[in-house]
């Protein structure tokens, strides 16, 4: 088992998380096989797509870092760990998950929009906060937070593109998660497409340094 602290450290060094939302469980393995060749290495599965533990199951032997996403009960956060999870991720804040990712020592990244929000998580043991809809933010917005927040960290979802990621991470996030990107790649073009796609991403992070 990965430690916690290595989970979240990978995730930090990454930058870049794979949000993977599959029309099928088959769809959702093309998709995240095809941006871990472009070089992204680290995937979320959201509990979105059918049979999605199967797809957990396809990837366990993959070297990267794989993850649930859409988690909304503790119950679900439970399954996505037994079958290989090794974060756990939901659009709101639940402090039964946080209790549950505690018991395991499996990170776990709620999505927060607030200020009171972002208290309650970190309160409840949460290390990294995902801000989403990141859409409806600007990247001057991690400042803003972390001004009585200096110690929070940020991972901005829901909005994320080549055109806009570099601007958040220099604005102090300290990872993105891009989804709607790869599956429009991959509906449009295939797999060929998705590690194009994925491999612009990584690229686009190295040339600016981050």
């Amino acid at each position: 088992m990965i430690p916690k602290y290595n989970v979240l450290q990978q995730l930090i060094d990454e930058k870049v998380v794979a949000v993977i939302r599959g029309a099928t469980a088959e769809e959702a393995v093309q998709v995240a096989k095809a941006a871990i060749q472009g070089g992204i290495r680290a995937i979320e599965l959201t509990y979105t797509t059918p049979q999605v533990h199967q797809v957990l199951n396809q990837l366990a032997n993959e070297e990267v870092i794989v993850g649930a996403g859409t988690v909304l009960d503790s119950e679900t956060a439970r399954h996505a760990i037994l079958h290989g999870a090794k974060f756990i991720v939901s659009p709101n804040f639940q402090k039964s998950i946080a209790a549950l990712c505690n018991r395991y020592a499996v990170p776990y990244l709620p999505g927060c929009m607030t200020i009171s929000e972002m208290v309650q998580a970190i309160e409840s043991g949460c290390d990294i906060i995902k801000l989403f809809p990141a859409n409806q933010f600007e990247p001057s917005f991690i400042s803003s937070v972390q001004g009585p927040l200096p110690y929070v960290r940020i991972m901005p979802t829901g909005g994320i593109s080549l055109k806009n990621i570099n601007e958040w991470l220099d604005a102090g996030a300290v990872a993105v998660g891009i989804g709607s990107d790869l599956t429009k790649a991959f509906r449009a073009g295939g797999e060929l497409e998705v590690k194009q796609l994925a491999a612009e991403y990584v690229t686009s992070i190295k040339k600016e340094g981050n």
